[in-house]
């Protein structure tokens, strides 16, 4: 100690006369600085094996380097720094005053400690280290903060507090054993709790107000407002669509919001950010008419159409039937695609109910009108068979334009379904029988390629001529009649037969042949009548024309009469004698 006196003597050489202002100044006596109390003093110099203090002594006092608990408190020391310490001794022989820094910290902090504890008021301490449970927090003596208390959300990395000075509660206390229960989240509640109160104690609605982007989540964000969080729910983000609240924000983003409304009592405030600027659809009565065209970017498909923005906050419909001309029914996905700009008709607007129907296919021409202009009535179209129905067939005859085959027009002879005479998938040529724009329809024929064979037998036959048919249906009124394929006539009852008949279907089946004599014709409305019973006459005139040909040409007539009425008399004869006999 013999050294540090020499250097205060190199330091302070100074005279009598100021020697003993500095004593008149400092009226201390040894019995006023008593051991275990706090006392204030002011570092004069830091060494690495000490630190000289004055505490307003005739003798400076000193604290050994030990008494510090690691090299970068001593880092913190510097000459005039303000420093409390106790006196532990005094040292006459060294002339020096030995202090502690490390008891008056602890002396300092149970007093803060039963402080904080009776009066509810908070401590502040640096977390050293993590052990069983919680972490040690040293306040000037060593307490526990257990983990349930770090912080208000569950610790995920317990090293990043390590280190860090924090303001804690002190939960429990015991001044004799100095021991010490802190929290660090009962302080963050009652901070929480204070900025809550001056929050809501400044809000109103429609007010506009500045937060930051604390987390994203898929319906919304929450904005930090100082104290508290508000929702800006992701509906309240834009006036149109988006899928997550990251295509607008980020974290730590700061932003400006309005607040639509709270509710102190469950402590819920609702942002708006949308509300920023006006509303979209307030003038789209004035903005858009119906049947104008506009370009639109598609930015939602579902299974029953695509939304399409025409601006931003204003979308559209297009319902999945008026996305293309052709009748078959189509997924939107398979026709566009997100973020794809199209052009679209407005069909109707509804700005009360927000809803606005848009075509896509009525933007552009109707392809039965383009292919009007290419083909007329009577043209031979080729095209593939899409698909077969009872009534008919559907012929693709360009990509996107389908033409019906009736059945009637797929072949001029009766049949009961399209399948057997056309596949699907079938590559045929057609002729075009109506171009209807207005109703969207294409008509096809397929039995108009072999020509008119109505107008062909019309002209080939005559009435009274005899013709070979087969029944192919049976009616009250008479039966119809196949005179060749796909040319049919009608017998009437009176014509089926010389005697009476009520019911054809016990005289005559489905399939049978006979000989028919044509009585009218009608090509306009393609209808014949036909007889039996005079084809009948007519044969056997034709039977006797021949037979009388075939006979001796001396022979007279009244020889024939006489042979004749012998073969009709000889069978009355024989049966007179047979009833004779009986």
């Amino acid at each position: 100690m013999s050294e540090i006196t020499k250097d205060a003597e190199k330091e302070e050489n100074i005279s009598s006369e100021d020697y003993e202002n500095l004593l008149d100044q400092y009226q201390f006596s040894a019995k006023e600085i008593t051991p275990g109390k706090i006392i204030k003093g002011k570092v004069i110099k830091v060494t690495p094996t000490h630190a000289l203090i004055d505490i307003g002594y005739k003798s400076e006092g000193i604290i050994p380097i030990e008494d510090f608990s690691n090299n970068q408190d001593m880092d913190e020391i510097n000459p005039g720094d303000p420093v409390e310490v106790i006196l532990e001794r005094s040292d006459p022989k060294e002339g020096y005053l030995v202090l502690s820094r490390k008891k008056a910290m602890a002396l300092k902090a149970l007093n803060n400690l039963e402080k904080a504890y009776n009066y509810n008021s908070w401590v502040t301490g640096k977390i050293t280290e993590k052990i069983k449970n919680g972490y040690t927090v040293n306040l000037g003596i060593n307490t526990f903060l257990p983990d349930s208390h770090a912080d208000i959300r569950t610790v995920k990395d317990p090293e990043k507090l390590i280190g860090n000075k924090y303001k804690f509660k002190v939960i429990k206390f015991d001044r004799q054993s100095e021991n010490a229960v802190i929290s660090r989240k009962l302080f963050l509640q009652d901070e929480n709790e204070k900025r809550k109160r001056q929050v809501f104690n400044q809000l109103s609605q429609g007010q506009k107000i500045k937060g930051q982007v604390k987390s994203l989540t898929n319906f919304g964000a929450f904005i930090d407002l100082g104290g508290i969080e508000g929702l800006l729910h992701i509906s309240d983000m834009s006036w149109g669509k988006i899928s997550h609240p990251s295509e607008i924000f980020k974290l730590e983003q700061e932003v400006e919001i309005v607040i639509l409304d709270f509710d102190e009592k469950e402590e819920k405030i609702s942002l708006g950010y949308k509300q920023l600027t006006p509303n979209p659809w307030e003038n789209v009565g004035e903005k858009y008419k119906i049947g104008q065209k506009i370009k639109g970017r598609v930015v939602n498909l579902t299974n029953f159409g695509a939304f399409v923005e025409l601006e931003n906050g204003v979308e559209g419909l297009i319902h999945i039937s008026d996305l293309i001309w052709s009748r078959k029914v189509v997924h939107p996905k398979k026709v566009l695609t997100p973020g794809e700009e199209v052009l679209v008709s407005i069909l109707d607007i509804n700005p009360s109910t927000k809803r606005i129907s848009l075509g896509l296919k009525q933007a552009s021409p109707h392809p039965l009108e383009l292919l009007r202009q290419k083909y007329s009535p009577g043209a031979r179209i080729k095209g593939k068979i899409t698909s077969i129905t009872d009534f008919g067939a559907f012929m693709e005859v360009e990509k996107g334009i389908e033409g019906l085959i009736h059945i009637s027009d797929i072949s001029w002879e009766k049949i009961k379904h399209p399948s057997k005479k056309i596949k699907v998938g079938e590559e045929t040529e057609a002729i075009i029988l109506n171009i209807d724009v207005e109703k969207q329809k294409l008509s096809l024929g397929i039995k108009q390629l072999e020509g008119d064979i109505w107008e062909d037998f019309f002209n080939r036959q005559k009435v009274g001529d005899l013709v070979k048919t087969k029944i192919v249906r049976i009616t009250d009124f008479g039966v119809f009649v196949e005179i060749t394929p796909g040319i049919e006539g009608i017998v009437f009852l009176s014509e089926l037969e010389e005697k009476k008949i009520e019911k054809p279907e016990e005289v005559f089946s489905v399939g049978e042949e006979h000989l028919a004599k044509i009585l009218k014709m009608n090509p306009k409305e393609k209808k014949i009548s036909l007889s039996f019973k005079l084809a009948q006459l007519e044969l056997q005139k034709a039977e006797y024309q021949k037979y009388i040909q075939s006979q001796d040409s001396k022979l007279t007539l009244g020889d024939i009469m006489k042979e004749q009425l012998k073969q009709i008399h000889a069978p009355k004869k024989t049966k007179k004698k047979e009833e004779k006999n009986d």
